[in-house]
């Protein structure tokens, strides 16, 4: 009886009140339901870009480096943590991080060609394999031709022979400030260097054009720049 008389009630509440309560819960659901979606779709990439950090703690071969995240080229490896390898490149002469890639169209790539301002550089775990001075002094002597070339402002230049590992190549050094790079010719492509050098557990590759041995001085100090701003100390 008493549930009767409730339902009963109900149903007469309802009818007083018209269409008017019907059309209220009807509006607050759909409210509800917009407030949902609205959330669910709000963009979130400006707080969480912001939040991230600007440099990321790093090992390779148990030694630690401080890396900015945004000089990271692989997003697999933008974590901190231990790693055997990571991929960094840098503006040249800033040394600052690149902004992030931009779409260019094959109209724009075909119209100019792009102009090389990228110091790029690999930090690997050696292994214990051979120290790149130790190969420097003792390996590649092997394979250069006797006659070294005097290149601008102290730099000096030795062709690697043919049939030899390194053919093709040629090796630049210097002894103040140190520097030692070994070198492709300008071909189809331009030349490019690779500069090696050992920090505790880890290797540090350095790859840039060729053409910036004119001012090899320059390039002698961004890479001991580069070098101190990650580790802290001198390679």
């Amino acid at each position: 009886m008493r549930m009767f008389s409730t339902a009963r009630y109900g149903a007469i509440v309802l009818a007083r009140s018209g269409p008017a309560l019907p059309i209220a819960l009807a509006g607050l659901c759909m409210a509800t339901s917009i407030a949902l979606v609205v959330y669910l779709l709000w963009p979130t990439w400006g707080a969480v870009g912001s939040s991230e950090p600007s440099r990321l703690p790093i090992s390779v071969g148990g030694t630690l480096f401080n890396v900015p995240a945004a000089a990271i080229r692989m997003k697999i490896q933008r974590h901190s943590g231990p790693q055997e390898r990571i991929d960094l490149n840098f503006i040249y002469p800033t040394l600052d991080p690149p902004d992030a890639p931009k779409h260019i169209s094959e109209d724009a790539i075909e119209a100019t060609m792009p102009l090389i301002d990228r110091l790029f550089l690999s930090i690997a775990a050696h292994l214990d394999t051979m120290a790149p001075d130790v190969r420097v002094r003792t390996i590649y002597p092997r394979y250069l031709a006797q006659e070294s070339t005097p290149g601008v402002d102290g730099l000096t230049m030795r062709a690697f022979r043919e049939q030899t590992p390194y053919a093709g190549e040629d090796l630049f050094f210097a002894n103040s400030p140190n520097l030692s790079a070994r070198c492709t010719r300008d071909a189809t492509t331009p030349g490019m260097c690779l500069s090696e050098r050992r920090i505790d557990g880890a290797d540090l590759t350095f790859r840039f054009p060729r053409s910036w041995l004119a001012q090899w001085r320059d390039v002698a100090d961004a890479m001991e720049r580069l070098t101190v701003q990650l580790h802290g100390s001198r390679g």
